[in-house]
């Protein structure tokens, strides 16, 4: 069996620490702990390890979040991953920070990178882990919240929620997604 697992962000030492780039942050935090490292390859960084036979394929895609489509689908099809196979990280406006949401499918729910990785693959049916970052921002400004750095407080705290993140990749990979959300959400 193999797995795709792909975290969203933006390519760039400006957004390293932004929340918008929690994919990018949970995938560095997993692959640091299988001792692996990304190599550039076409549309991102990518890498891959085993977890008990299973073969995990790591993308962060360097495409812009709103073109991360293009980048999913190119990995889907060169590694024959299926839909159900595919795991997205994403930052999540609609939940409090450090909150997880496991899902099996869904909507886009206004964030442009899930809403171009619909187009790119015709389907909304694909699993998805999102991350929350809280919406601690004036009306107008969601765009400077999520591309701003996570709060001193929220930095305190985001190396054990990352972990969390981390062992919900894990589950995902060894014991499928119904059994993933059944524990984690």
């Amino acid at each position: 069996m193999k797995f795709l697992i792909i975290g969203l962000g933006n390519v760039g030492e400006k957004y390293e620490l932004t929340r918008h780039n929690i994919g990018f942050l949970i995938l560095d935090y997993f692959s640091d702990k299988f001792k692996k490292k990304f190599l550039t390859e076409r549309y991102g960084q990518y890498t891959w390890l085993k977890i008990k036979g299973r073969k995990v394929h790591l993308l962060k895609p360097n495409t812009l979040m709103n073109l991360s489509g293009k980048a999913v689908n190119y990995w889907m099809k060169k590694l024959k991953i299926r839909k159900e196979n595919l795991l997205i990280l994403v930052d999540d406006l609609n939940l409090p920070f450090g909150e997880k949401r496991v899902r099996q499918k869904g909507t886009d729910g206004g964030h442009n990178g899930l809403k171009s990785i619909n187009e790119s693959i015709g389907s909304s049916e694909y699993p998805r882990l999102r991350f929350g970052i809280g919406s601690k921002f004036n009306k107008g400004n969601q765009s400077n919240y999520v591309l701003d750095n996570f709060s001193k407080s929220e930095l305190e705290n985001i190396e054990e929620e990352i972990n969390e993140s981390s062992k919900i990749i894990e589950t995902f990979c060894l014991e499928g997604i119904e059994k993933t959300m059944n524990k984690f959400n």
